[in-house]
């Protein structure tokens, strides 16, 4: 599944959501994860919401996004996306969080998190 973290320094989740100008992503699976880019996000001076609706916009394909804040509106917007957002504990480095991951889609993922998982096995609609 594809996986987003917000981060200003490319290895600690440690950026807000609403000011995030680069999310990296990662394709995470139970015994393999890899980097597969940067999305990156204007960093316009617009409306709240326009900003919150570019950033999910620009997530679409991610089932995740890792984030050291985020409101409770953009939240709630992330998760009618089906993208569902974390906030990283102290920012912590993105390998360790994807570690953690990995760790527990190979046991007993939470509910919530399978059905996550099976984004991107679905078709597009639209």
């Amino acid at each position: 599944m594809k996986v987003a973290f917000a981060s200003t320094d490319k290895i600690h989740v440690d950026e807000h959501f609403g000011r995030a100008e680069e999310f990296y992503i990662w394709e995470i699976g139970p015994t393999a994860a890899e980097f597969t880019g940067v999305v990156q996000v204007e960093a316009e001076e617009g409306d709240i919401d326009d900003r919150i609706e570019a950033r999910g916009a620009a997530l679409a394909d991610c089932a995740l996004v890792y984030v050291a804040q985020i409101g409770g509106p953009a939240a709630a917007r992330l998760v009618a996306k089906k993208i569902h957002p974390l906030k990283s504990k102290q920012q912590e480095p993105i390998s360790a969080v994807v570690e953690k991951l990995q760790n527990v889609l190979r046991n007993n993922p939470p509910p919530w998190l399978r059905k996550a998982m099976l984004k991107s096995e679905r078709p597009a609609i639209g």
